[in-house]
């Protein structure tokens, strides 16, 4: 998104940006707070998962390069933040302020629009990925992975894609032994 702005959108929003550099397992939102940021992905993975009191992890996606991540539905609806945003891998992120990017976007109409449409569209795909975890067995998760996240399946760490697909890393090792994925 980023690299779809003018210069002059550019020299606009520049100064609010701040790029910090992330380790694996690095927090750049928790679960349950209103102080939001925007997220855009430079170099390298995020997820957002979902804790629940247990400590049990739910991976909602995965973000790298070009793409961004976001609590704006959070924001806008003025509730605390349903789920984390935790680096993958060693990334390196571009954010500002949530209230700073709404105001930017409010005054780029066009800019806003993409924007929105974006957020709807990964909240489609979550809830699409959610349904898949019901309706399909383990190889059939697998596929439908690699099959809508090609340029991911590489690159997202084993057990990472197990947690997310809702599989035991032993059974995602045993579905690749055994030819089935």
């Amino acid at each position: 998104m980023l690299t779809d702005l003018t210069d002059a959108q550019w020299a606009e929003l520049e100064p609010h940006i701040v790029v910090v550099e992330c380790a694996k397992g690095d927090h750049l939102l928790q679960q349950g707070v209103h102080d939001m940021e925007q997220y855009f992905v430079l170099d390298g993975m995020l997820k957002r998962v979902v804790t629940d009191a247990e400590a049990k992890e739910m991976i909602l996606r995965f973000a790298a390069e070009f793409d961004f991540e976001t609590s704006y539905a959070a924001w806008r609806l003025k509730t605390p933040t349903p789920y984390s945003i935790v680096s993958v891998n060693k990334s390196r992120v571009a954010k500002l302020s949530l209230p700073i990017w709404v105001d930017f976007i409010d005054h780029h109409p066009t800019l806003k629009a993409v924007f929105e449409y974006e957020v709807m569209r990964l909240m489609s795909e979550i809830m699409a990925h959610t349904i898949t975890l019901h309706l399909l067995d383990a190889p059939g998760r697998v596929h439908r992975f690699e099959r809508k996240h090609p340029e991911l399946a590489q690159r997202v760490p084993k057990k990472e894609l197990a947690a997310y697909l809702n599989l035991s890393a032993e059974t995602l090792s045993r579905l690749k032994k055994r030819g089935k994925i």
